[in-house]
């Protein structure tokens, strides 16, 4: 039975958000717990969206956190499809959209982030897209079916995760795709140059074209349809269809006019400390809206991927139960790209780091990369490798210096390389 004199209130319902609602419960806190979320839709994973479920591989039902009725069962009380408008801090109180106020002991803000918008002329016409929703997904899973059937072109702005995963699903329908990238390579944020190349070669061998060096500047088009992009290089590729892939940003509006400390660091988003506190004691922050001060791998961090919304929804709720709580899981993604699937664990931005050691073939994309600064790893990408990312993440985790030719070499075992952690991400 709900005890109605503790009310705990969870803004957002994505994946963060319905776990820590899920860890509440599973915490034995009987308070009531309400989950807020501004999509009609149940809460959901997002990996799939760029890839099981927009391939066609994976049914929609399979990307969703809980059943139904799960949400009743466990007296998780939920408001689909409602904003927050709202956080009155002295009041300890919440107003939805549709004027509802809502009293709270303490708050877990989950709002995630939203797609960057290209700022240019065109953006208007109805075969542009983004691709953070399931309904993002639905529509632009039907739009690469018939691109692949009409011998349609998809162009891409923006060679990261997300923009690289939908080129691959569009070469499987059979579409034409051109990627248009700034950098001179795909993820050339996350890898650097040395890995970087590594995916403009794996996407090219499938037939994806990329324009490097240039940005998206004006989308044409006729009768409100797309016809063509140009980019500040002067050049004009045909479309039909444009995803604009150039990143995410924290939806921290909420958390801003309430008063809540911000990031200043570049990712943005909500402080909060290794207990995921904001600077109100009573409100916490999870997901892809939290920058996480003082982590063992930067300042301030904020992680937009799936693994730090499984992990940290529930590491706020225990720490709003009061529990010791100190998080610090090294920062942990997957993709899957044609036949090449791939875990990334650590953080190594360019300019961090002062060497790339690879073990394993390369060439076949079956092998192991550590991003090193002074023979201590900072970051390991495996490739077509599995069941190693526990002792990616022990080196990681150890600092421990390491000898470059040990760590390429594969009959060295990594467990033997000086890692001492637990391997949890």
């Amino acid at each position: 039975m709900v005890d109605a004199h503790r009310t705990f209130v969870i803004v957002g319902g994505g994946l963060a958000g319905s776990k820590a609602a899920e860890a509440l419960r599973a915490e034995g806190f009987t308070g009531r717990v309400i989950l807020i979320g501004d999509e009609r839709d149940h809460p959901y994973e997002r990996p799939p969206l760029s890839k099981g479920y927009l391939t066609g591989s994976d049914e929609r039902e399979s990307v969703f956190v809980h059943e139904p009725a799960w949400y009743a069962g466990a007296d998780i009380e939920l408001h689909l499809g409602q904003t927050v408008v709202r956080l009155d801090r002295p009041a300890k109180s919440l107003q939805l959209g549709d004027g509802t106020r809502l009293h709270y002991d303490k708050v877990l803000l989950a709002t995630g982030a939203e797609p960057r918008r290209l700022d240019i002329p065109g953006t208007s016409l109805a075969s542009v897209h983004h691709l953070r929703r399931l309904a993002h997904a639905d529509r632009l899973r039907g739009r690469l079916s018939a691109l692949g059937q009409e011998n349609g072109h998809l162009v891409i702005a923006g060679a990261g995760w997300i923009g690289l995963e939908v080129a691959a699903a569009a070469r499987a329908y059979g579409a034409e795709v051109t990627v248009i990238e700034p950098e001179p390579t795909p993820l050339h944020s996350v890898l650097g140059p040395e890995m970087g190349m590594l995916f403009a070669d794996l996407h090219q061998e499938h037939g994806v074209r990329f324009h490097f060096g240039a940005r998206v500047c004006e989308i044409t088009g006729a009768d409100g349809m797309v016809q063509a992009v140009r980019t500040d290089d002067g050049e004009e590729h045909p479309a039909h269809d444009v995803l604009a892939a150039i990143g995410a940003a924290p939806r921290t509006s909420l958390a801003e006019a309430a008063g809540l400390e911000l990031s200043a660091g570049q990712g943005g988003g909500v402080a909060v400390d290794s207990a995921l506190r904001t600077s109100d004691p009573d409100i916490y922050a999870a997901g892809d809206v939290a920058s996480v001060r003082d982590t063992p791998w930067a300042a301030e961090l904020r992680v937009e991927h799936w693994a730090n919304a499984l992990n940290s929804g529930p590491a706020a709720a225990r720490s709003m139960l009061g529990g010791d709580v100190v998080y610090d899981r090294v920062p942990y993604f997957f993709s899957d790209q044609y036949d090449v699937g791939l875990e990334y664990s650590g953080y190594a931005p360019p300019g961090s780091y002062d060497q790339v050691v690879c073990r394993g073939d390369v060439a076949k994309h079956e092998f192991i990369a550590f991003w090193l600064r002074e023979n201590r790893v900072l970051a390991g990408l495996n490739v077509n490798v599995w069941d190693v990312t526990g002792a990616v993440q022990d080196l990681i985790r150890s600092r421990v210096a390491v000898e470059p030719d040990k760590l390429a070499d594969p009959d060295v075992p990594l467990s033997d390389l000086g890692g001492h952690g637990n391997g949890k991400g």
